[in-house]
């Protein structure tokens, strides 16, 4: 029973035990990397991502997904900078950001939720559609020269702690609360496992997703505004892989693809552990595209095991619990 209870507890936390694992490797081949500095590097770097991965992780459990984030995030802070440079205001600048991934959330939202259109075919679309209207605005050129106000923002420090660490923790705080204390949260899970049970129970499942999708656009536009502000510039390329990142951590957290399962203990393992690699790899200076080559090796490594020790664990369990109770003399 013991080693059932184990290979349980293994297959919900395995994720972070990796995380743990490959920090203390790294730290091996560099004692630095277990520094002050370093750490608050990792939280700096994996901010942006974070406040895309946690809203996306709801999305999915919902039983959707949006693979257009990178998109979104990169035109988004190109509209930002543009208005910023333009207006001089930099309210105006993250208010036009922000409207983009409220544009980019309700039509998808509409094209999947109401519409019942194919959600990975929709936000491929979506994909290329706004990184190719990020390149037609920009030309393909950077957008600097960014108000000294809004660049600033990037080296606030609270106690030490920079502002976008802050951005993440209410991110965090907020996915933890919707997912595990909100009716909302079993609402998502109960759409992502079975629409016409959810409907059945009452659940208005396309506003459900349509609400997720809206937050999905929105969070994905505050990443690129926060990637401007921490480049002191813009570009049509900022947001290039965020999906596949963000979609590394959700699905090496738990979350199921086809929905209705995740918990958001094991988004922020996943979370961490995308972290720990792309600093390490960048402590041992390889170079980017062989850490966006090894990210996707992870993720497929790590999913196969992962669904692997699931198996295991539920069948152990099952067998545990359909056991015949021992006669009692």
């Amino acid at each position: 029973m013991r080693l059932r209870r184990f290979w349980y507890f293994v297959a919900r936390n395995g994720t972070l035990f990796g995380a743990i694992l490959l920090a203390l490797f790294f730290y091996s081949w560099n004692v630095n990397f277990l520094s002050l500095a370093n750490l608050r590097n990792i939280g700096e770097a994996l901010s942006a991502l974070g406040v895309v991965a946690i809203p996306l992780s709801l999305l999915v459990i919902a039983g959707a997904v949006d693979l257009s984030v990178g998109s979104v995030a990169s035109l988004a802070g190109i509209v930002a900078a543009s208005v910023m440079v333009s207006t001089g205001s930099v309210v105006a600048g993250i208010a036009a950001g922000l409207c983009v991934g409220l544009v980019a959330g309700t039509i998808n939202g509409v094209l999947v939720s109401y519409l019942k259109f194919n959600p990975i075919v929709i936000t491929l679309g979506s994909l290329s559609v706004w990184g190719g209207l990020a390149l037609q605005v920009t030309g393909g050129r950077t957008v600097a020269g960014l108000p000294e106000g809004f660049t600033d923002l990037s080296l606030l420090r609270f106690a030490g702690i920079p502002l976008e660490v802050f951005i993440l923790a209410a991110a965090i705080l907020y996915g933890v609360l919707v997912l595990e204390f909100m009716p909302y949260g079993r609402r998502l899970r109960a759409v992502g496992g079975s629409n016409r049970a959810a409907f059945l129970m009452g659940v208005a499942v396309e506003r459900v997703q349509f609400w997720m999708f809206i937050q999905v656009g929105l969070a994905s536009a505050l990443a690129g505004i926060m990637l401007a502000s921490k480049l002191a510039a813009a570009t049509p390329i900022t947001g290039q892989g965020l999906e596949l990142n963000a979609l590394t951590v959700v699905l090496l957290g738990g979350v199921a693809f086809a929905g209705g399962i995740g918990r958001m203990a094991g988004v922020l393992a996943g979370l961490l552990f995308v972290g720990v690699l792309r600093n390490g790899l960048a402590f041992m200076n390889t170079s980017q595209f062989l850490q966006q080559v090894l990210v996707g090796l992870t993720l497929i490594v790590a999913i196969v095991f992962d669904e692997t020790i699931r198996k295991f664990a539920r069948s152990q369990w099952e067998d545990a619990t359909s056991a015949p109770p021992a006669e009692t003399k």
